[in-house]
């Protein structure tokens, strides 16, 4: 701020079970001055004189003296501002935006070892299939915003719907419509677009989803599409031999985005020339192998900071184990470091078969595991949870573990029954925790992992497309009190369908199965509300037949015109 001067003013300061549809101034004081004559006529009458002027000079002393007196004894009486009252922050509403959610690149295998941390690539396996899927929904009164899902360089692959106001919600409907983009092909980042309609953010959500029946990148990845940000925290990857972790940051913008890594290990932060300063220039992605930071590293956490240019970041992460596939993710960032975390569709296998399988050499990080990470300088007392269709389940560690600052510490969530999930992690200090699914008991069978990042709590209207094909489960859990969760089938036709409402008891985990159609339309997905106690959810995506596994966080809900503070500083 510009500050002036003025007259020597000082400056102010600165102030349970599915229903239809599937199976959260000072005063200033005055001195008279006595003059004395000199020269003059002598005499009485010169006395006289004299004697007049020092009565008047005293007099006139008195007067501004009790003028001055008056003036002090006003302003104390007067009512004076405490400088201790607070003062209410100011707060300026902003235009709702568009939304622009970044999606990820298809799995890609990498050639040979690399050098540094560029990587080359290789082509996918002939059975590997890239999706997007993607649903808006239309404000109260019907209409459509303008949306579309692009190439990131610009070019449009798919308009979902035109201008506002082009389409109105069917006769005989809830009022809202969807508009749905089911399964586009994509061979490289996309990008979905939405525009703010009357005021508001707009309903949209999108996801990328991955398969392959063939090869090392064998098995299914699915992420949803993200909002770009200038602070990421992606938990769970992983450059051991036979793994591999490719950070890939996207800048969708047009002004260029700094970036610097902060990368935190088993035994401490790791300190690594060139994760400082890299540049992602506008409208493109930069792939950086982890392995060249970090190698060796069996659990890794990468904090991504921007300037500039907000980015997205996901990792791609997959398994070897000889010459068998182990399995392929897109780890996406979960919410930043906080006393709380809470992680849900964390679907568990048999106990004893996951205890099989991770004695075997090499298999140990087959089983299902919550990682944590503590980016501050004190140690974490963390308590952890289970909850899960019966309740809360005991963990054979016992659930309260010290994690040491500066390190990523690895728990085992198996020994329990099988069954999904919610996992709490509560800490006296910040945070960041992300857990590991696993699909698969045969060390002689191509495995699959997942990685299921912390979210925040539902709240209203969040939406939720659905990849076409395969088990989709909507997977809720509530931790401390009763949740309701209502959930409207959303289908190809662009029909918002019979909501329907599943009650969650507290210290549970349900599961809902979605349908596949609803009359002789597909279901692609679900608009999802929640009520009551603090609730959170997960899409938990599988393949019958197969050891195939993905998670897919919901994305935050749409809200309305945000007002922001406003302080005034310098």
């Amino acid at each position: 701020m510009h500050e002036e001067e003025n007259d020597g003013g000082t400056p102010g300061k600165p102030g349970s079970g599915p229903a239809a549809g599937a199976t959260e101034s000072k005063p200033a004081g005055g001195a008279a001055a006595g003059s004395r004559a000199s020269g003059g006529r002598s005499g009485g009458a010169s006395r006289i004189a004299g004697r007049r002027g020092a009565v008047a000079g005293l007099l006139s002393g008195a007067v501004v003296l009790a003028a001055a007196g008056g003036l002090v004894a006003a302003t104390a009486l007067a009512p004076q501002p405490s400088a201790a009252r607070p003062l209410d922050v100011a707060e300026a509403a902003v235009p709702a935006g568009s939304v622009q959610d970044v999606c990820p690149a298809p799995a890609r295998l990498l050639e040979g070892t690399p050098v540094g941390t560029d990587p080359q690539f290789s082509p996918v396996s002939a059975t590997a299939s890239s999706s997007v899927s993607a649903l808006v929904v239309s404000s109260a009164g019907g209409s459509l915003p303008g949306s579309a899902l692009s190439a990131l360089k610009g070019s449009e692959l798919q308009r979902i719907a035109k201008a506002p106001g082009s389409a109105t919600a069917p006769a005989g409907s809830s009022g809202l419509l969807a508009g749905a983009l089911e399964g586009e092909s994509v061979d490289d980042v996309s990008v979905l677009s939405a525009d703010a309609l009357a005021n508001r953010q707009p309903a949209a959500a999108a996801l990328m989803a991955y398969t392959a029946t063939d090869g090392d990148l064998q098995g299914s990845a699915a992420a949803s599409c993200q909002a770009p940000s200038n602070d990421l925290w992606l938990s769970g990857a992983n450059t051991a031999v036979g793994r591999s972790s490719v950070l890939n940051l996207t800048n969708a913008s047009t002004t260029p985005a700094t970036v610097n890594l902060e990368l935190y290990g088993k035994a401490g932060q790791v300190k690594a020339s060139g994760s400082r300063g890299l540049l992602v220039g506008p409208k493109s992605t930069r792939s950086i192998v982890l392995a060249g930071l970090a190698p060796g590293e069996e659990r890794l956490s990468v904090h991504v900071r921007s300037s500039g240019g907000p980015v997205s970041g996901f990792i791609q992460q997959s398994v070897l184990r000889g010459l068998t596939s182990g399995g392929v993710d897109f780890i996406a960032p979960g919410i930043s470091a906080a006393p709380s975390q809470v992680m849900t569709g964390i679907d568990i296998q048999d106990a004893g078969d996951v205890k099989s399988l991770a004695g075997e050499s090499g298999f140990d990080d087959a089983g299902p595991s919550l990682q944590l990470t503590v980016p501050g300088p004190s140690d974490a007392v963390v308590e952890v949870k289970l909850f899960g269709r019966a309740g809360q389940q005991a963990l054979p560690g016992g659930g309260v573990v010290t994690a040491k600052a500066g390190t990523v510490t690895e728990i085992p969530l198996s020994g329990v029954p099988a069954g999904q999930y919610t996992v709490s992690a509560t800490s006296d200090v910040n945070i960041v925790a992300a857990a590991r699914v696993s699909r698969g008991l045969k060390a002689s069978q191509s495995l699959d992992f997942a990685w299921s990042p912390a979210t925040a709590q539902l709240g209203s209207q969040h939406v939720v497309p659905l990849p076409q094909g395969g088990e989709r489960l909507l997977v809720f859990g509530a931790l401390d009190d009763r949740a309701t969760i209502s959930y409207t089938p959303i289908t190809a036709d662009g029909k918002l369908r019979t909501a329907a409402t599943a009650d969650i008891a507290a210290g549970t985990t349900t599961a809902l199965k979605a349908a596949d159609k609803i009359g002789n339309s597909a279901v692609v997905g679900y608009l999802v509300s929640a009520s009551g106690g603090a609730a959170y959810g997960t899409v938990l995506l599988e393949r019958e037949g197969r050891n195939d596994i993905s998670t897919v966080a919901i994305a935050p809900g749409a809200e309305g015109q945000e007002k922001v503070p406003v302080t005034l500083g310098y």
